[in-house]
């Protein structure tokens, strides 16, 4: 079966919802052993119910990945439970509305510690086991906003043109140690967050307002999560074996048909 991940120990970030929880189900399904974190512990033990009900292996995982020795801990707990580490995704993350004259230090340094911090502390936590096998699969979660400059997301661009660049970073120190590492970028994905804001800030004219977000990509449509979890089951997957140090527009043509 292409793209099996059977027996493979797979950690995914921020997989209480969105993108995080679908890419645990696919994992799941192809036969991974999926550990789900996220501060939300009610919401990893929901997707973990919903994996299990399917014969398929789950376990939660209840960790605030902007604390270093919380995700220490966890990540030594889960080497303990499975004696490996294959896979590490990192999808926690969060969003932000605002110019730079409009952004808070707190919401500025808020963005720092989930979508930077936060996958620095799992890649810290988790490359020392990959190294010891010397073999595993890092996969970040970027953003067309890491390369182009988008209206009023000055943070949050910020954050994740990081998250590009210590994915190159990690790609080349490591390769030598059969670690891969690689990230996807999204362009506008249909997750509770953007249901979210179009209620907070167009009460009314939720459709009309959906539509028009939708149609910024020039497909017509917002991806749906498991579309993005598809290509990160191929990252991770032994049939991207010689990928490594590359970063996956997955975008309705937004970045290319756009500019």
């Amino acid at each position: 079966m292409l793209f099996n991940l059977f027996k493979k120990v797979a950690v995914v970030t921020g997989a209480g919802s969105g993108i995080g929880r679908a890419i645990a189900i696919q994992f799941a399904k192809q036969g991974a052993q999926v550990c789900l974190l996220d501060f939300n512990s009610e919401a990893i033990d929901t997707v973990a119910k919903e994996i299990l009900k399917t014969n398929h292996s789950a376990k939660a995982y209840s960790c605030n990945v902007s604390i270093q020795t919380e995700v220490i801990q966890t990540m030594n707990q889960i080497e303990s439970d499975f004696s490996k580490i294959d896979i590490l995704v990192n999808s926690a993350g969060i969003s932000h509305i605002g110019k730079l004259d409009t952004t808070s230090e707190i919401d500025f340094d808020r963005l720092y510690q989930v979508n930077i911090k936060g996958v620095y502390n799992a890649m810290l936590a988790a490359i020392p086991y990959m190294k010891k096998q010397h073999h595993g699969v890092i996969l970040n979660l970027a953003s067309v906003a890491a390369g182009l400059g988008l209206n009023e997301r000055f943070a949050y661009s910020m954050t994740k043109g990081a998250v590009l660049s210590m994915t190159l970073s990690v790609a080349k120190d490591y390769v030598n140690e059969g670690i891969r590492c690689n990230c996807i970028s999204p362009g506008r994905v249909h997750t509770p967050f953007v249901d979210g804001f179009i209620k907070a800030n167009y009460p009314g004219k939720e459709e009309e307002m959906f539509e028009k977000l939708a149609k910024t990509q020039p497909i017509g449509r917002m991806a749906k999560p498991e579309e993005i979890a598809n290509l990160a089951l191929y990252l991770c997957s032994d049939e991207a074996s010689f990928v490594t140090g590359t970063d996956y527009p997955i975008d309705g043509g937004f970045i290319r048909l756009n500019t």
